[in-house]
């Protein structure tokens, strides 16, 4: 007696190919950078190297309208990284753009392949420029990524035009927020980085985070306010709360989608306050 089999075998072989097809894109969606990992949810961890300043800003603290006039004096500045190639710096200078920091190093297994081009040029037509680096506690100590940072386009010097060099310490892109650190293991890690490139380089370096990031993670320490400048990364129309300490910002990152750089960000006060900060 013949068996009675559900569907054709064209059937059940057109079944085979479409889940195979679904599974192939499946594969794809979580092979790109950022994409969601189909099984769990959650985010993949992009390529180390490639993390840049303020990219966790949008996804924790949002993004709100472009700064209110101020009858403050205000000098803009960009920040690039390598994911922007070769920068068109006089068209950021004709366009009132005075000064600019260009990623340098990450962790201490990356260097900006496009860091002459963007250190250099920026220098080149004008602008006061530095350099700064995109910290990972948990792979090495302070004093160690310090080290790196200056040896690898990290330095300054009193030439009028180079700033001290910035630590960049906000969300990891690769892993928890807070690097697997307490906040007194953060804070003592920071403390590490600031003391040595203060003797290497002579310089506080400038410290970017975002106020949100610094009480979940160094539980608001106050500690750096004395001595280390603050960067403070906030996309919306008012600086907002400044970590404690601070009574005030030196540099405001307040969008990340200006024109031909994202990165924008007012200095607080007129040019020959950079120069100030520049000079020592």
């Amino acid at each position: 007696m013949p068996v009675h089999r559900s569907g054709s075998k064209k059937t059940r072989r057109s079944r085979f190919a479409a889940a195979g097809t679904l599974l192939a894109a499946l594969s794809l969606l979580v092979a790109l950078p950022g994409a969601s990992n189909a099984a769990t949810g959650s985010p993949t961890a992009p390529a180390r190297g490639t993390a840049t300043m303020g990219m966790g800003v949008v996804a924790h603290d949002g993004r709100g309208g472009l700064p209110i006039g101020t009858r403050a004096a205000q000098t803009e500045g960009v920040d690039v990284a390598s994911y922007q190639g070769n920068v068109a710096w006089s068209t950021l200078w004709n366009s009132g753009v005075k000064w600019a920091y260009t990623k340098a190093t990450e962790g201490t297994y990356y260097t900006n392949p496009s860091f002459a081009q963007q250190y250099n040029g920026s220098y080149n037509v004008g602008m006061i420029r530095g350099s700064y680096h995109f910290a990972t506690p948990d792979t090495t100590s302070g004093a160690v990524q310090a080290n790196y940072f200056v040896d690898h386009g990290g330095g300054w010097s009193r030439d009028g035009k180079t700033l001290p060099g910035v630590l960049d310490i906000e969300w990891n892109p690769y892993g928890a927020q807070c690097y697997g650190k307490t906040a007194a293991q953060m804070v003592a890690w920071i403390r590490d980085f600031v003391n040595t490139y203060r003797a290497r380089t002579g310089r506080d370096a400038v410290i970017y985070t975002a106020t949100s990031w610094w009480k979940d993670c160094t539980g608001n320490n106050a500690g750096f306010a004395t001595t280390n400048p603050l960067w403070v990364a906030r996309y919306n129309s008012t600086v907002g709360e400044l970590p404690a300490g601070w009574g005030f910002y030196t540099i405001w990152q307040y969008t990340s989608s200006g024109p031909t750089v994202g990165d924008h960000n007012h200095f607080n006060g007129a040019l020959d306050r950079v120069q100030a900060l520049a000079n020592g």
